[in-house]
């Protein structure tokens, strides 16, 4: 059908209308690439001109500031202090060999060093960062980083490296940081991409390992922009990372570093507490080490050195070792009978140097016997058959009991390594670990703090702050995160008659105090700083009878490692306890003779908070006690206080 004119015309004007529309919206999009053009190519030319010439843009994590440690006074003992070092990106260097023989020109490269991050390059992606030299100086650093144009992969970088300015004082306590190693990264469930910074630092040991979350912060990023042959162009962007937590220790610094000098060349590891709080206010373990040669990469003969040596340094004392607490641990025996109502405190047991059980003769320290010793008398003169017949009659059960009351045989949780658990066995303890009966003479020498019976100063600490304080205080090690106060925990009553818990203080007061007693020569006259306490001597060795027949050899007679261990625990002031300590000599003979006066002179640190007086020693001791204060080696003249005669003591 044919269309008329008027159709036409219609038809005509709409196809005109969308020719002009599609026409004006292709000259729109045109104009509009057409300006967007002209902004890339005129506008931002020289942008996109250097960005052509083979650049890339790199996204690199930034490490965060690790997390400083204070002491309770607010003393740094952890800080962080600058590192000058230089990193290879392996795929930007191009010739490796070459790059690194033009910078062993510029600055000295180790060829321990080298081989060590030539093996880490071929370990790592090609883009990972490697350190291949550390702990540079200013002048080298500025030499490198004036010809980084002729060092392909090379840049120079400043970080942060682990520093303790207290060096070996609290190396037990504290710990070290080291680079990740490839066994960190097998051992750790941990996916942080900080781990694969080359030379990133983590807690190896003590609170440093514990806390490494806390500590560690959260990583950062910055945007660097490289050109062909790997040089920084310059950096984009950055984003700091979140430094890491903060943390403030219970440790009182000043008393640490006193500990630690006062220990001297012993094989001996300390603890002292807070009574009313459970706050840790020394750990003392010597021989020590300096942490910071470990920061650092220590040398394989620095390393034997400490590993060689029979004092064991690297292990701590206070809290990893575990030693039969000796006559420390008739208190323990005394609580759980007169718990149980098997004694009284003036009932009176006959010591005739032995006891005679089951076919076998348990001895006394003393050969000739004690005669006739009550509660009071058995804990001042430490007669072991008084123990032999009230743990016979109490009973091991019991005894392990009260034991775990006092803290012994359990672990406590202090973010510290290898915290040891210790030992108070019973009856299914045996069975379960040695697959026999428990025997009378178990218990017997269990009474007395011998045989199964386990723990460490640690323990024997927490034990002592428990029977001065009557409450079940647990130890802290960390007194704030971040200002954020830890808090305290325990403390409740111990559910002990307090009569029975006066009883047991007396006792050791006369340990000190009476003329008679163990440590008596180790007692403090100062009547406002008194204290209380038991002395131990831990066997080591079985003594034969063919060798009391011709007389039991001397400590001083034998090689060192098959002489007793020396115990001492104590607390002060006797009027208000405050203090609790425990002393541990490795090998060191008596207790009495080797770890009391060491206590003693600790004890009288805490409570005066100083050097005290040479007044607070008895007469006779003041010129030797002097002499020892003089020879000391305090690190800093402000960690001791003026006495109250008016000398100073550093």
């Amino acid at each position: 059908m044919k269309r008329s004119p008027k159709d036409t015309e219609s038809s005509a004007r709409t196809i005109s209308r969308r020719a002009l529309v599609l026409g004006a919206a292709q000259a729109g999009f045109i104009g509009i690439l057409g300006l967007r053009m002209r902004y890339m190519q005129v506008d931002q030319a020289d942008q996109f001109r250097m960005l052509a010439d083979e650049n890339r843009i790199n996204i690199r994590l930034l490490p965060p500031a690790r997390g400083l440690i204070f002491d309770r006074n607010g003393i740094p003992i952890a800080e962080n202090e600058q590192n000058y070092r230089i990193v290879i990106v392996r795929e930007d260097a191009g010739d490796v060999d070459e790059v690194i023989q033009k910078l062993s020109r510029l600055v000295p490269l180790p060829p321990e060093e080298l081989e060590r991050a030539l093996k880490e390059m071929n370990r790592r992606s090609p883009f990972v960062p490697v350190t291949i030299a550390d702990r540079l100086t200013w002048e080298d650093m500025a030499e490198v980083a004036v010809n980084t144009p002729a060092l392909p992969g090379i840049t120079p970088e400043v970080g942060l490296s682990r520093h303790y300015p207290m060096g070996a004082d609290f190396a037990h306590i504290i710990g070290y940081v080291g680079p990740v190693s490839d066994y960190d990264l097998e051992r750790l469930d941990d996916r942080d991409p900080l781990l694969q910074i080359p030379k990133f630092q983590i807690g190896k040991t003590g609170v440093e390992a514990k806390m490494e979350h806390d500590m560690r912060g959260k990583a950062g990023t910055k945007r660097i922009e490289v050109n062909a042959v790997g040089r920084v162009m310059r950096e984009l962007d950055r984003q700091e990372g979140q430094q890491g937590a903060n943390l403030q220790l219970t440790i009182d610094a000043n008393l640490q570093n006193f500990v630690q000098a006062r220990l001297g060349a012993e094989s001996a590891g300390t603890v002292v507490m807070d009574t009313e709080t459970g706050d840790v206010l020394a750990i003392g373990s010597t021989p020590a080490f300096d942490p910071n040669k470990f920061v650092r990469g220590i040398s394989v003969k620095d390393y034997r050195e400490l590993t060689d040596n029979i004092y064991r340094p690297l292990a701590n004392k206070a809290v990893q070792g575990l030693y039969p607490p000796g006559s420390t641990y008739k208190m323990v025996t005394a609580l759980a009978a007169l718990e149980a109502g098997v004694i009284k405190p003036e009932e009176t047991v006959y010591c005739p140097g032995h006891v005679d059980v089951a076919g076998r003769r348990f001895h006394c320290w003393k050969r000739a016997g004690h005669g006739w010793v009550d509660l009071p008398t058995s804990i001042a003169q430490s007669c072991d058959v008084y123990y032999y017949d009230i743990a016979q009659r109490v009973g091991i059960d019991r005894i392990s009991e009260m034991s775990k009351k006092l803290g012994i045989g359990v672990r406590h949780d202090l973010p510290m390594s290898a915290l040891a658990e210790g030992v108070s066995p019973d009856k299914a303890w045996k069975q379960r670990n040695k697959g026999t009966d428990w025997v009378v003479g178990d218990t017997l020498n269990a009474g007395i703090g011998q045989g199964f019976v386990l723990a460490s100063p640690l323990h024997l600490a927490v034990m002592t702050a428990r029977i001065a304080s009557g409450r079940a205080v647990e130890p802290r090690l960390i007194k704030s995160v971040d200002s954020l106060d830890v808090p305290l925990s325990g403390g409740q009553d111990l559910g002990i008659d307090p009569v029975n818990l006066r009883h047991v203080q007396r006792a050791m007061s006369t340990v000190m105090n009476n003329r008679r007693g163990t440590a008596y020569g180790s007692r403090i006259i100062d009547d406002t700083m008194l204290m209380a306490g038991k002395t131990g001597t831990s066997q080591v060795r079985n003594i034969t009878m063919a060798e009391r027949a011709r007389g039991v050899f001397k400590n001083d007679d034998l090689p060192w490692e098959r002489r007793d261990h020396a115990l001492f625990v104590g607390f002060g002031p006797v009027a208000a306890p405050k203090y609790a300590i425990a002393m541990l000599v490795e090998h060191g003979g008596g207790g009495s003779a080797a770890a009391a006066p060491i206590a003693r002179d600790i004890l009288l640190q805490a409570m005066n908070g100083g050097l005290p007086s040479l007044s607070a020693y008895p007469e006779n001791q003041r010129k030797k006690i002097d002499e020892m204060q003089r020879g000391l080696q305090l690190r800093d003249p402000d960690a001791t206080s003026a006495t109250k005669d008016g000398r100073s003591r550093a």
